[in-house]
């Protein structure tokens, strides 16, 4: 079982929806036909708006929005076992992998820091 931690604005936007589509319990996302939305579904519309966004569909899959959560977060907060904990890894080397920047974010960190003097 993993908690995930909501915060309080989704949550009055999740509770709207639930109305607006008179769901008083059970499932929130469900398809046309009533059956629970779920990994693929997801997949199969983020594969059609990549042709709209102009972006490789080869390049875009449900798990890129925990990566792009996890980045997000540590950009933020600077924290990385407490995002370790939120994405309930047991070893911080795990998350390390979603915080691992490239080397052109290294290379203009580098020339930011002015270390030639002339």
């Amino acid at each position: 079982m993993r908690t995930i931690f909501l915060p309080k604005k989704l949550c009055r936007a999740l509770i709207r929806y639930a109305r607006k589509q008179q769901r008083t319990t059970g499932l929130i996302f469900i398809t046309k036909t009533g059956k629970p939305l779920n990994r693929s579904n997801i997949w199969r519309d983020m594969k059609a708006l990549c042709k709209g966004a102009g972006v490789a569909p080869g390049k875009v899959f449900p798990h890129n929005l925990r990566h792009l959560f996890a980045r997000t977060y540590y950009t933020l907060e600077k924290d990385l076992f407490r995002l370790a904990d939120i994405l309930g890894h047991t070893n911080v080397d795990t998350t390390r992998i979603y915080t691992i920047e490239s080397g052109i974010v290294h290379a203009r960190q580098i020339e930011q820091m002015r270390l030639m003097v002339t």
